[in-house]
Order: C-alpha cells, then structure tokens, then sequence
C-alpha cells in the first residue's frame, strides 16, 4: 500500500465514541478509634479541610445522616458521621453512668482529636442537636459552627418520659420483648436506606439500651437556658411543628437564646429525610459560611 493510500484508510476511520461520563461519589471511608476504653464507629464522606461531624438521634445510628453527608461530600465538604456509645458499631457497655449528653460531646470533640481536626461545624438531630449543644459549651473553639435539627429542651421532657420510659422498663425487666423485635428485624432485607434505619434501630441488646436510656433520661438532658445564652458559636436551628417530642417553641426559643443562631421552620419532621433539597442547601450554605469566617 502506498503512503498516500495509508494515509486515507487513516482518514476514513471513524472517530472513537467518548466514554459515557460517570456520576462522581465521594469517597467512603469507614473507621474506629478508642476513647475512655471504648470503641467508637465512624463513616468520612469526601475529604478537604472543610469539615461537618454529624451525630444521630437517640437508639438510631450514623446510616441516618448518609444521605445529607454525600450530599455535602458532593459540595466540597469533608462530613464524617458518628455513632455515639451505645448506638450502631460502636460498643454498647451495661453501665448507665457511662451515657449522658456531656459524655457523647466529649466524644464527639475525641473523633476531632483522633482525625488531627483542629475545628468543625457540629451538626446533629435530635440527640445530636443537644450533643452539638454541648460541644458549643464545653469546646467552643472546637467548633466553626452548629447545626441543630430538632433539639430536645424543656419543653420536651415529659413528652420523652412518656415515650421513652416504656421502652426502659421493657429493656430492664422484659429483655424478651427487646430481644424479640431484634430478632424480627433481623429477618427483614436490608438495601433500602430508610428501612435499613429502621431495622438499625430496632436491632438493640435489653442491657446496652436499659443503660442507654437510663443515663439519658435522668442526666442532663441539654445545657440550662442560662448557659445556652452564652454560646457565641454561630447556629443554624431546625425545627418543625406537630412533633411533641421536638416541640417548635423549643427549637424557636433556643434560636432566640443564642445570641449568633439563625432559625429555619421545616415543613415537618422528615423533609431532611424524604424531601432534602431545600433544608440541605440552608445546611450547605451555612457551613459554608462557618468555614469562610
């Protein structure tokens, strides 16, 4: 064949097709470190110097915030989600001096000291809104800003005693029962994000969450509104209507103690859940904000 020849079989080659472009995930990572003899579980969504720890509510686990944490990976934040003492893969002890809001802050503070973090935005719902609470009171330079979603306050203490004391007492002298809906949840197949929550969370041991919520619910449930006034720490205040346990005057006063916090109304409980996009751009926004300070 002659060169003119070659050169025109070249030419009449069709153009390779480009690869169709692939949707980016942020990286998972999933690890532990030990604090006070303990073993506690994390999930890192993405990576950077811009970082949101998010904690869980009460008997749930880190898998409830992986949505809103990809979400954030996606938006150039480093997230990184916790399973407090006695919730998810982290250990579960029998002792009830061991759970209190005070003792998952300073666990919370612990995960930044073992990841060499020097500061973050605290974030979390329920349980974990009284826990970024107590990160704000006992190691404010620890934290840019707060995220707190739902928080539990005076408003809401009998409403948690009625709810919470029976699943106590089930736990401390019917361990069957307990065992039971562990046991039926363990029957149910996993791959849905919102069952697998669920199942997470009815998957408990009698002894671990006896002490869970007994450390809980007789300790300090959220810093005094004497001292909740003192905290500078910029805040971002989720709440909702018709949700007794998260009552709205409890959300709409603590935005008003706060003297740096700013007050967002979800349409209810679960628009972070099931339908995120507005909530999710106020959180971005706001980290985002705590970050550039």
């Amino acid at each position: 064949m002659s060169p003119a020849s070659s050169a025109t079989a070249v030419a009449d080659l069709p153009a390779p097709i480009p690869a169709p472009e692939r949707s980016s995930r942020p990286i998972e990572l999933s690890g532990s470190f030990t604090h006070e003899g303990h073993r506690l579980a994390y999930t890192e969504f993405g990576s950077g110097d811009r970082v949101v720890v998010l904690t869980h509510g009460i008997m749930l686990t880190r898998r409830m915030h992986a949505p809103l944490a990809r979400k954030l990976a996606r938006a150039g934040f480093r997230t990184i989600t916790l399973d407090l003492l006695g919730h998810g893969d982290s250990d579960r002890p029998t002792d009830s001096w061991l759970y209190s809001m005070p003792a998952f802050a300073e666990q919370t503070v612990a995960l930044l000291d073992h990841l060499d973090i020097d500061a973050a935005v605290i974030g979390g719902t329920s349980l974990g809104a009284n826990v970024a609470l107590e990160v704000g009171v006992a190691a404010p330079e620890r934290a840019l800003g707060l995220v707190v979603e739902m928080p539990v306050l005076d408003n809401a203490i009998v409403s948690g005693l009625i709810t919470f004391a029976p699943l106590l007492m089930a736990a401390r002298f019917l361990p069957v029962t307990v065992q039971g809906v562990a046991l039926v949840a363990k029957l149910v197949p996993h791959g849905n994000q919102w069952v697998d929550v669920v199942t997470d969370t009815l998957s408990q041991q009698p002894a671990p969450m006896a002490a869970l919520l007994h450390g809980v619910l007789f300790g300090r449930i959220a810093p005094p509104k004497s001292v909740r006034r003192k905290i500078t720490t910029p805040a971002l205040v989720i709440g909702h209507e018709g949700d007794p346990i998260h009552p709205f005057g409890d959300a709409d006063s603590l935005a008003e103690d706060m003297p740096a916090a700013e007050f967002v109304q979800a349409r209810s409980p679960v628009e972070l859940r099931f339908d995120p996009s507005r909530l999710t751009e106020a959180i971005t926004d706001f980290s985002a904000r705590c970050h550039d300070r």
